[in-house]
């Protein structure tokens, strides 16, 4: 094998969802975990033991958190262990994706909205 062909193997994979060639660098240059499309990932780092995770399922974007100083994460859950981790927001991440995440508590809270005329 050529250079080329191991350097192009190790900038990009495959989303374990929808099947897209990633490239590993996000638009702004900083290095991405999850498809930019569906934003689902892969489990490789065990983040609770703190090393490679022997899991490797797909982790589905569940949620949307939002740090102290603005930035956006995107939290995921793994469909095999249930270990939650968050990720970066990437500069070209899909937007209508992340905006259903972000606003879906208000949308479908966990308690009937109507308690409110009540108070």
């Amino acid at each position: 094998m050529s250079d080329s062909h191991n350097i192009l193997k190790t900038s990009t994979f495959t989303c374990v969802r929808c099947g897209l060639t990633v490239s590993a660098h996000a638009a702004d240059g900083s290095r991405r975990n999850h498809c930019p499309s569906c934003l689902h990932s892969r489990h490789v780092l065990d983040h609770v033991e703190g090393g490679p995770s022997d899991c490797r399922a797909r982790m589905t974007p569940i949620s949307i958190a939002v740090l102290r100083d603005g930035s956006w994460m995107v939290i995921h859950r793994c469909v095999r262990c249930d270990e939650l981790t968050s990720n970066p927001v990437c500069t070209d991440d899909n937007q209508l994706i992340l905006m259903r995440m972000a606003v879906r508590p208000l949308a479908q809270p966990p308690f009937p909205l109507e308690a409110f005329g009540d108070l």
